[in-house]
């Protein structure tokens, strides 16, 4: 990228506040490098390192999708999950835009039951197998433990193995993700605020992950670099 282009995507993230980190006192220790000041009480991120972050994060993307690779989005906070929800649609990857269901991929092979049970209340509903098969008590109890499991598994039904990479907004918030992701050995790339222990993405994006339009600015970017890696 030139030194040009870089100023555009340094100037774009700044449009989008994502240079806002949050107040000194919530500020982890990790991230003290990665801040180049304060305004009243809140912290401000140095973008020129969170524009060199984003062009390392759009290369690995771009590399995942040359090499196959499946990525699960991860972003359950109310103010971006519909972000998330949306930027993972649009490359046709799973998501987790709610709570995270522990032993995603600690316990995959039990997840893996559930999404398999899911597809089989879904198929025979389709084909009415199941009003052939129950009575019309045992069909409410049928259709409860569907929209339950689709609640529960939604953005996840398409995984059948591990995913090989996380896509994390906000590390803090997603840590039982990200601790399940570490523990298994799979690289996790995170859009994080100055209160997220850096040490937890192997490809962090240190910025305001708060802010929709920031992190719909960097999800949009990261999601192009990967659909370059599909065509290349």
């Amino acid at each position: 990228m030139t030194a040009g282009s870089d100023k555009v995507e340094l100037k774009r993230l700044f449009d989008t506040g994502a240079h806002f980190a949050q107040v000194k006192s919530r500020r982890h220790p990790s991230m003290k490098p990665y801040l180049v000041g304060t305004k009243g009480r809140q912290e401000i991120i140095d973008l020129v390192q969170t524009t060199e972050q984003l062009e390392a994060a759009k290369a690995v993307m771009e590399a995942f999708a040359k090499e196959g690779k499946t990525i699960l989005f991860v972003g359950g906070k109310v103010e971006i999950a519909a972000v998330v929800k949306k930027a993972a649609e649009e490359i046709a990857a799973p998501f987790v835009a709610a709570r995270w269901l522990g032993g995603t991929i600690s316990n995959w092979s039990e997840i893996k039951k559930r999404v398999e049970r899911l597809a089989e209340l879904s198929e025979n509903a389709a084909t009415g197998a199941s009003a052939k098969q129950h009575t019309k008590l045992e069909l409410v109890h049928i259709d409860r433990e569907k929209k339950r499991l689709e609640e529960r598994l939604d953005g996840i039904t398409t995984l059948t193995k591990h995913p090989d990479a996380l896509l994390v907004v906000d590390t803090k918030h997603e840590k039982h993700a990200v601790k399940e992701a570490n523990d298994a050995g799979i690289p996790v790339i995170a859009i994080m605020n100055s209160d997220c222990d850096l040490r937890n993405a192997a490809y962090p994006i240190v910025a305001n992950d708060a802010s929709r339009e920031t992190v719909r600015f960097i999800l949009a970017e990261l999601t192009s670099a990967f659909k370059k890696g599909q065509t290349a």
